[in-house]
């Protein structure tokens, strides 16, 4: 799990608390992330940390025992998703290996449904792929906020034909956005050390992915469930969005929150 950002869309809010450490009502946005993970049956999870993020360690460190394991590696300088991952390759060693973005919330599934990733990891087994991606449609206006990818075919499972970071909406004509969710093998780890940073000096997943798909290996798409929406919570629009919807959905105070809300609202329209 990649936790190194700076949060720099979040500023000031982040100068002193990591992004990953906001709370979301009564716990971490990281403390969800990994919950998501335990409920889909990981066993170990790998936090690559950076510059300013020893609370996140301190909390999981109270939080937490037992499962899953929470492991712990440094990336010294915040270079892109694609360079973090870098510092992952030997926890991943020669097998496939979840990947979930530490500011993103995904809402569990419909009940009785698998969660995402375990959802990616049959889709990459059965595939013969070298990695899967869940991905989740936006708005026009979003695109250049998200890697985003071309499919081939509508089933359940869907082969990716390319994947472009941060496109502009006029050059590409999807809107199957990267949902923060991957199943990556040791193809994609192999095509990362090939990578060269971008303009701005970092090295992006994407363009391993786009590498690993021109030399004819196979990257597929996994589509976010019924319920399963994401939460990004990396802009204060986002943060915000995500706070009052987990708010007003809580069993204990939602019903609460959501009578204030209207009345809030209610007065706004009336003034």
């Amino acid at each position: 799990m990649p936790v190194a950002g700076l949060g720099t869309r979040l500023l000031p809010l982040t100068r002193a608390v990591p992004k990953e450490m906001l709370a979301i009502v009564d716990r971490p946005v990281v403390q969800y992330v990994i919950e998501e993970l335990a409920r889909d049956g990981m066993r170990s999870v790998l936090l690559v940390t950076g510059r300013g993020k020893q609370a996140i360690e301190d909390h999981l460190d109270l939080e937490r025992g037992g499962s899953p394991e929470i492991l712990y590696t440094r990336q010294p300088r915040p270079l892109g998703l694609g360079d973090a991952l870098r510092h992952a390759r030997s926890f991943a060693g020669a097998e496939a290996v979840a990947v979930a973005l530490g500011d993103s919330i995904i809402d569990p599934p419909a009940p009785g449904q698998a969660g995402i990733v375990s959802r990616l990891a049959a889709a990459y087994e059965y595939s013969s792929a070298s990695a899967a991606v869940a991905v989740a449609e936006v708005p026009h206006d979003d695109v250049e906020r998200y890697g985003i990818v071309t499919v081939a075919g509508a089933a359940e499972t869907m082969d990716v034909t390319a994947v472009a970071e941060k496109p502009d909406p006029g050059e590409v004509a999807s809107r199957l956005a990267v949902a923060a969710r991957y199943v990556l093998g040791p193809d994609v780890f192999a095509a990362l050390e090939r990578v060269q940073p971008d303009n701005r000096g970092e090295v992006q997943l994407t363009a391993a992915l786009s590498a690993v798909i021109a030399g004819g290996g196979r990257v597929v798409a996994v589509a976010l469930g019924r319920g399963e929406r994401r939460h990004d919570v990396g802009t204060v629009e986002g943060y915000c969005a995500t706070f009052v919807d987990h708010a007003l959905r809580d069993p204990r105070f939602g019903a609460t929150l959501r009578a204030r809300a209207a009345t809030l609202v209610a007065q706004d329209d009336s003034s």
